[in-house]
C-alpha cells in the first residue's frame, strides 16, 4: 500500500496575503498567515520579505505586537466614546483622541444580553467612556462589543455662566461639548455671570437645551484656580478617591525588617525636581572591587516598595487601576494613590525608614551589565536632593547638604553615569532635543514667566539608572517565566518615513527610508540640522514621525531607546505598570505572597491597553494646562508683537510657537495674504497658487497677538512677516498689509481680529486679506 503524496500549495501571492488579511475582521500575526497557506520553516523568510513589502507599500499596518491588519484599521482592543444614537436606539462610539480632521469611522456598540454567567453585560449610554473589543464589518464600519466600563457620563460639568434671556446660561469649558444648558436663576446658587462653576444635570429641557443647577462656585473665569480644574475636568480625570481607599491608605503602617535585606547603612539618596511632590526613587554606587572587572560598577537602584501596601482586588487597587497615572500640572498633581501613600509610606523621606523593592546591578567600564539580581529591602534615605544641587557639587559649587556627600556619594554617582552613557552611545539611541516649558507661578497661583527646562547631567544620570532597572526587570521576568507589562515602542511606519524624507528633500537632507533598521541613525539626521536656524523643526519633524509608546504583554522592543526588551519598574507609586511589575517580580522570585495573583494574568491585555489610554489622557491633560497658564501669561500681552517660528502648517491655517515663551497660537488661513492657498502636507507648507508665496514648517515669522482666551486654551495671531516666494523666484520676506515690524513685546494700533472662515473643501482654501 502506497502513501498518497501531500498536494503541493504554491507560494501565495501578495494579493493572496493581502486578501487573507483583510477577510479576518481583525489583526493576524505571521503565525497565521503560514498556517493558511502552509507555508514550512524553508518559506518563512520569503513570507516576512511579501508581509513588510505590504507594510512598505501601505496595504497593511502593524498592530499589537507583531501583527498586522489593513492599513487604517482600528486595534481589535480600544478605548471609546459612545456619542450618540440614531431613531432605532442603536448606540454609536467614536475612538479616543480621534484627530479632529479626520473622517470618522462608523462603530455600532453591540449590548452584550448575555454576559458572563446568564447576566447582562454593563449598562452603556451616551457619554461613557468603554473599553471595547472591535469586529471590524467594512473598510470604516466595526461593530463594538464593551468589556469594561472605564467612566459614565458626566452628571456634572464645569463650565461659564453667560447672561440670557429668561434664564442663565451655561457654556462648558470642554470644547468637544458644543451644547449650552439653561439654569435658573434659583440654580444658579450666588454665582454670577462669569464665574466658573460646577454643575449637575437635571432632568427635563428648556427650549430644547438640557437644564443644570449650580453645586460649587469654583472662582472668576480668568482665575488661577481655574486653569487646572478645567483641563482635570475636560479630560475626565478622576480627582476624588473612594472612601474605602483612603481608609485603607490611612490604616497602613511602617513595614519591618523581617524578610527583607537591611540597606539602611547605604548611603541612597533620592534626586528629583525642586518642585517634586514625592519621592519614589534612590540610587547609590561604588566602584567595583572585584579584580575582575577593573573600571567597573556596582549600582543600586531602590524603589517603594507599593505593592506590600495596594494588593490586588483591594479597593487601593481598583482605585489606582482605574486612574492609572498621576497627573501633574504646574499648581496641583492628580495622584494615582492616596496623599497617605503618595506623600506618607510610600514616598523616601530623608532619614526616614521605608520599605523597597531594590536591585544590584553590575557593569564593566563599557557599560555593559555583567550581573544583577532583586531584593526586597529596609533602607533609609541619606538625603533628599534636587538636579540643580547634585549637578553644582559636581560642577565644584557645594552647599552644606551636598559638600559631605560629594566625594563618598555624588561622585562615584557620575563615573557609573560615564560607563552607562558610553553604553548608550553604543547602542545608538534616539537623541532629540526638544526643549520643554515650564510654568512657575507666584505664591497666588498666577502665571510669573514661562521658562525652558534645562537639561542637566544630573537628569541623565537619573534617566540611565533607572533605565538599566528597568530592563533588569524585564530580563528578570522573562527568565522566570513570568508575565511582563513591557513598554513598547514600534519602529515607524512605512507612511511616516516617507512624510519624512518627503520633507527632509525640501531642506537638502538626504534620508534613506527604505535603511532605517536602528533608532540611531535619525541621529545623523539631527547633525545636519544642529546649528542651523532649522534646528528645531527637524528635531519635531522627526519625533512625529516616530510611533507612540505603549503597555503591551506582547514584546517587540522599544525602538528608541534601542532595547530587545523593556518594562517599567521605577515608578509605582505613580504608574500602574510599574506597580504590575512589581507584583510579576514578587511572584516569580518569591518574595512574598502580595506578588500578582493568577487570575491578574488573564487581564494583562485588557489593562495594557487601559493604562496606555489613561497614560495619553494624562499627557493631554498636562499640555493642556501648561497652554491654558500659558494664555494666561499672555492675556496681558494682546497687542503686542512677537517673533516665532512655524511649528504646523493645516488647511485651517499656521499654527505658531513663539520664541520666548514658547505658547502656541494660530493664523487662521482667512488672514493670510489674498490668495488661493493649497497644503503641500508633504512639503508640510500652504502655498499660494497665484503668487507662490510659501509658509513653511520651521519658518520665522512675526506676529500680532489678537486674542488670548485661558478657558479655552486658544491664542488668536496675525501675521505681520514671514514666508518666503516660491518658484520662479525667491524675494525678501513680504510685510502684510503694509505693517512695519517692530520690536517684540511693542504693541501696534488695529482693529480687533476677525478672522474669516475657511472654505470648504479638502486641500485648497481661499482667503482674503483684510480691506
Amino acid at each position: 500500500m502506497t502513501g498518497k503524496t501531500p498536494k503541493h500549495i504554491p507560494f501565495p501571492t501578495k494579493e493572496q496575503v493581502l486578501t487573507f488579511i483583510q477577510d479576518n475582521n481583525g489583526e493576524v500575526g505571521k503565525r497565521e498567515i503560514a498556517r493558511a497557506f502552509n507555508i514550512n520553516g524553508g518559506q518563512r523568510s520569503e513570507l516576512r520579505a511579501l508581509v513588510k513589502q505590504l507594510e512598505e507599500e501601505g496595504s497593511i499596518q502593524r498592530g499589537r505586537g507583531r501583527r498586522f491588519a489593513p492599513q487604517g484599521t482600528l486595534p481589535e482592543v480600544t478605548v471609546l466614546r459612545v456619542t450618540h444614537s440614531d431613531a432605532e436606539g442603536d448606540l454609536f462610539c467614536r475612538p479616543e483622541n480621534w484627530p479632529e480632521d479626520e473622517p470618522l469611522p462608523r462603530i455600532l456598540f453591540i449590548p452584550d444580553r448575555r454576559g458572563s454567567r446568564g447576566q447582562g453585560g454593563p449598562e452603556v449610554g451616551i457619554g461613557d467612556r468603554i473599553l471595547a473589543r472591535l469586529a471590524r464589518q467594512g473598510e470604516t464600519r466595526y461593530e463594538a462589543k464593551c468589556i469594561r466600563r472605564l467612566s459614565s457620563a458626566p452628571t456634572r460639568i464645569l463650565g461659564i455662566l453667560a447672561e440670557g434671556k429668561g434664564a442663565l446660561r451655561l457654556r462648558p469649558t470642554n470644547r468637544k461639548d458644543r451644547d449650552e444648558y439653561v439654569v435658573e436663576f434659583p440654580d444658579a446658587n450666588q454665582a454670577h455671570p462669569g464665574d466658573l462653576v460646577e454643575a449637575e444635570l437635571l432632568p427635563g429641557r428648556q427650549l430644547g437645551l438640557r437644564r443644570a443647577k449650580v453645586v460649587d462656585i469654583l472662582g472668576e473665569e480668568d482665575g488661577p484656580r481655574s486653569i487646572s480644574l478645567v483641563a482635570i475636568h475636560s479630560h475626565d480625570i478622576p480627582v476624588d478617591f473612594p472612601q474605602e481607599a483612603i481608609d485603607q491608605a490611612e490604616a497602613a503602617e511602617a513595614v519591618d525588617l523581617k524578610d527583607r535585606e537591611d540597606l539602611r547603612d547605604v548611603p541612597l539618596i533620592t534626586i528629583d525636581g525642586s518642585d517634586a511632590r514625592d519621592f519614589d526613587d534612590a540610587v547609590y554606587a561604588r566602584v567595583d572591587d572585584d579584580p575582575t572587572n577593573p573600571g567597573g560598577w556596582v549600582i543600586l537602584v531602590a524603589i517603594a516598595d507599593v505593592a506590600h501596601y495596594v494588593r490586588t482586588g483591594s479597593p487601593l487597587d481598583m482605585a489606582a487601576k482605574d486612574r492609572g497615572n498621576s497627573v501633574y500640572f504646574p499648581d496641583r498633581v492628580v495622584p494615582m494613590l492616596p496623599e497617605a501613600l503618595s506623600n506618607g509610606w510610600c514616598s523616601l523621606r530623608p532619614r526616614e525608614e521605608r520599605g523597597c523593592m531594590a536591585v544590584w546591578m553590575t557593569f564593566d567600564k563599557d557599560g555593559n551589565k555583567l550581573r544583577h539580581h532583586f531584593l526586597r529591602g529596609l533602607m533609609r534615605s541619606a538625603a533628599r536632593l534636587t538636579y540643580e544641587q547634585v549637578q553644582a557639587a559636581r560642577d565644584g559649587h557645594p552647599d552644606d547638604l551636598t559638600g559631605p556627600l560629594v566625594e563618598p556619594v555624588i561622585a562615584p554617582l557620575y563615573g557609573a553615569f560615564k560607563s552607562l552613557l558610553a553604553a548608550r552611545h553604543m547602542r545608538g539611541t534616539l537623541e532629540l532635543d526638544l526643549p520643554e516649558r515650564k510654568v512657575v507661578l507666584d505664591e497666588s497661583g498666577v502665571v510669573e514667566r514661562i521658562a525652558t527646562r534645562t537639561r542637566l547631567d544630573s537628569h541623565r544620570l537619573i534617566e540611565e539608572f533607572m533605565v538599566s532597572a528597568n530592563v533588569a526587570a524585564a530580563e528578570t521576568l522573562e527568565d522566570k517565566r513570568q508575565p511582563c507589562m513591557y513598554r513598547i515602542h514600534d519602529q515607524p511606519t512605512f507612511e511616516k518615513l516617507e512624510a519624512l524624507a518627503n520633507f527632509l528633500e525640501t531642506l537638502d537632507i538626504p534620508f534613506h527610508k527604505g535603511t532605517v533598521k536602528r533608532s540611531g541613525q535619525f541621529n545623523g539626521i539631527l547633525e545636519k540640522a544642529k546649528g542651523t536656524g532649522n534646528e528645531h523643526m527637524v528635531n519635531e519633524v522627526v519625533l512625529r514621525s516616530q510611533a507612540q509608546a505603549e503597555y503591551n504583554p506582547d514584546n517587540i522592543g522599544h525602538f528608541g531607546l534601542a532595547l530587545r526588551r523593556y518594562a517599567h519598574f521605577t515608578s509605582p507609586i505613580r504608574r500602574y505598570a510599574d506597580l504590575l511589575v512589581h507584583r510579576a517580580l514578587i511572584r516569580g522570585l518569591r518574595l512574598g505572597k502580595d506578588g500578582l495573583t493568577p487570575e491578574a494574568d488573564q487581564e494583562f491585555e485588557e489593562i495594557g491597553q487601559h493604562i496606555t489610554a489613561t497614560e495619553r489622557r494624562a499627557a493631554a491633560a498636562e499640555r493642556d494646562a501648561v497652554n491654558r497658564f500659558t494664555v494666561s501669561y499672555m492675556a496681558s500681552h494682546v497687542g503686542a508683537i512677537f517673533p516665532g517660528r512655524i511649528n504646523g502648517v493645516t488647511r485651517a491655517g499656521l499654527f505658531v510657537t513663539l520664541d520666548e515663551s514658547g505658547a502656541d497660537g494660530l493664523i487662521p488661513i482667512g488672514s493670510l495674504p489674498n490668495d488661493f492657498y493649497v497644503h503641500d502636507e508633504a512639503a508640510h507648507c500652504l502655498r499660494g497658487q497665484s503668487t507662490g508665496w510659501e509658509f513653511r514648517l520651521g519658518g520665522p515669522v512675526e506676529v500680532l497677538l489678537k486674542e488670548a482666551n485661558p478657558i479655552s486654551g486658544g491664542l488668536l495671531f496675525e501675521l505681520l512677516q514671514g514666508g518666503d516666494q516660491g518658484k520662479p523666484g525667491r524675494g525678501r520676506p513680504r510685510k502684510v498689509m503694509g505693517r512695519v515690524a517692530k520690536r517684540p513685546g511693542q504693541a501696534v494700533a488695529g482693529r480687533p481680529a476677525t478672522p474669516k472662515g475657511a472654505a470648504r473643501g479638502r486641500k485648497a482654501v481661499r482667503a482674503r486679506s483684510k480691506p
